[in-house]
């Protein structure tokens, strides 16, 4: 007859362990939520500024491709990254800076494809610093890529670039 009183009275310590396991239980859920959070918001962040950096390059690539030599201005460049149809990104690109231009030695004249052995000094390797400082309204990611370009120029196109100056 002595045991059922002393299984009476171990009735109300598990209820006390079971809810001390519960609250920690509940601690270390809200814990790795908000661990998870944290982690997601970093990704997303890293995320914005890769657009903005890929949306930068693009921005580049458009200068590069047209003749920037001749006249060299500041432009803006608008740029849907994800193609839906809605401008993303802003792109402010300074008027490209000529650093250098050097005679290009020795170079090789061609006629018609075919090498001719003449040598010419006509050309010039120029080298070129272009920034461009990247906005989005909507992600507020912001962020300012210089490129360095080396475009080969004829001597009239020389003496028409911003180089020759």
């Amino acid at each position: 007859m002595n045991i059922l009183p002393t299984l009476h009275s171990q009735r109300g310590f598990t209820l006390v362990v079971g809810l001390i396991m519960l609250v920690l239980l509940t601690l270390v859920v809200t814990t790795a939520f908000m661990m998870s959070s944290g982690n997601l918001k970093a990704v997303g962040n890293m995320q914005f500024r890769d657009e903005a950096i890929a949306a930068a390059n693009a921005a580049i690539e458009q200068i590069i491709g047209s003749d920037f030599t001749a006249l060299p201005v500041n432009a803006t460049v608008q740029i849907d990254i994800d193609q839906d149809g809605t401008n993303d990104y802003t792109v402010s690109i300074d008027a490209p800076q000529c650093i250098q231009a050097v005679p290009v030695a020795g170079s090789i004249a061609t006629l018609s494809g075919v090498n001719s052995n003449v040598t010419s000094s006509s050309d010039y390797n120029t080298t070129w610093d272009i920034r461009a400082v990247v906005s989005s309204a909507n992600t507020g990611a912001a962020v300012t890529i210089r490129q360095g370009i080396r475009r080969r120029l004829t001597e009239p196109q020389y003496k028409a670039s911003a180089c020759n100056a």
